[in-house]
């Protein structure tokens, strides 16, 4: 079973630190404190390395992979010719921790993968994509291999399949699945014939990434991350699936007890209106994020229709909670304040706080509760919001 410090960075030691520390603060640097202590959780860098042959799409799927076209302000180089000479980092607009690397084109006459490996240093990332347009070559197993030998994982994706489905098209008995499964077998058998033993290879368009693959291979990467670092893929996903939007939704779920704890163990600390400004602002942070991983917000919601075709007016007309307006206009904490089962919670905590022995971990639990059951509404709520603006993006029936 995992422990408290597998599943975050974030250990006991700090709780402990941090109660101590804001004990002896006034509430605006107590505050500070606990935006700064909720913000590091998410601190952990991701470092994703993507390779393949020149012309293969792997800077088209380093920038849809960070929610970016190719034409987009902080996008990776495209190109028919190989427009990337090094390792060339790219952050995430969002999570400048999450680091997609847009790597040298491998394929050449001289290519060796263990000198390749060597020069883009390996070992800074935690997995790479290997991409291919059409079929898989030698170059591409001879880095697996070497991969494998320095215990990195590695994930195969075939690329460009939208083209390879255009083509297909043209053919009178045309199948979706059959022409799908039938690239896949091919590239499953090639890797075969060139010593990879039970391949899985993954269909992806860079220009469409929600379809084909793309939750088979978040999923599979998911499962194979250090659990800390799994948190941290699901929140910088783009929210371009109904089943990412539904795992973006459980990953926050599962940080509400920890992040209520925390509210929990600020109310024991007996400073007059300490308890209900913690409270406040650890909802507000949460809260904000909510919106942000979810991609409802001003800036993620003007790009995603512009890609789509949509009115802005038509899409915000879809999100039913306050959320987004208070994201947009800064007034999250003013929405919090006349919400009245928090006035009831802090009035209340004031009182037993005082109670000897029994009166903090009365005032504990209460704020426990009041802020877990907050969060989870705000977060059901803003995920059905965005599951809402998917579905009409998309135009997906459910």
């Amino acid at each position: 079973m995992a422990t408290f410090e597998d599943y975050c960075v974030i250990t006991q030691e700090d709780l402990e630190d941090m109660k101590d520390t804001i004990s002896t603060q006034d509430l605006s640097s107590a505050i500070t404190t606990i935006k700064e202590y909720l913000k590091k959780q998410d601190l952990v860098e991701l470092n994703i390395g993507v390779t393949g042959e020149s012309g293969s799409g792997k800077s088209t799927f380093v920038n849809a992979f960070r929610g970016l076209g190719d034409e987009e302000e902080g996008s990776a180089k495209t190109g028919i010719v190989e427009t990337t000479t090094e390792p060339a980092v790219y952050l995430h607009p969002k999570y400048k921790n999450v680091k997609v690397w847009d790597l040298p084109g491998i394929g050449t006459p001289n290519f060796k993968a263990d000198e390749y490996l060597k020069m883009v240093q390996f070992e800074r990332y935690d997995f790479f994509i290997i991409i291919a347009s059409d079929r898989f070559r030698e170059c591409h197993t001879q880095l697996a291999t070497q991969i494998m030998i320095m215990k990195k994982r590695f994930y195969f994706v075939r690329s460009k399949i939208d083209l390879s489905i255009e083509a297909e098209k043209r053919k009178k008995n045309f199948d979706l699945k059959k022409t799908l499964d039938t690239i896949r077998k091919d590239c499953e058998n090639g890797l075969r014939k060139i010593s990879i033993e039970d391949p899985v290879v993954f269909l992806i368009s860079g220009w469409e990434l929600g379809k084909y693959d793309l939750n088979v291979l978040q999923e599979r990467m998911e499962k194979e991350l250090p659990q800390h670092k799994r948190r941290v893929l699901m929140l910088a996903l783009p929210n371009i699936t109904l089943e990412i939007n539904e795992r973006k939704k459980k990953a926050l779920e599962e940080n509400i007890g920890k992040v209520a704890f925390l509210s929990a163990c600020v109310a024991a600390v007996p400073v007059p209106g300490l308890s209900i400004a913690v409270d406040l602002a650890i909802i507000a942070v949460e809260i904000e994020k909510y919106c942000n991983t979810f991609g409802l917000d001003k800036e993620s919601l003007e790009k995603l229709c512009e890609r789509y075709g949509k009115r802005i007016e038509n899409v915000e007309g879809l999100i039913k909670s306050a959320w987004y307006k208070g994201i947009c206009t800064g007034s999250i904490i003013t929405i919090l304040r006349e919400i009245s089962f928090l006035i009831t919670e802090d009035a209340v905590e004031s009182v037993v706080r005082f109670i000897p022995f029994l009166g903090a971990v009365a005032a504990g639990a209460m704020s426990y509760w009041a802020v877990s059951t907050m969060l989870k509404s705000a977060l059901n709520e803003v995920a059905e919001d965005a599951r809402n603006v998917l579905i009409s993006l998309l135009e997906t029936e459910v």
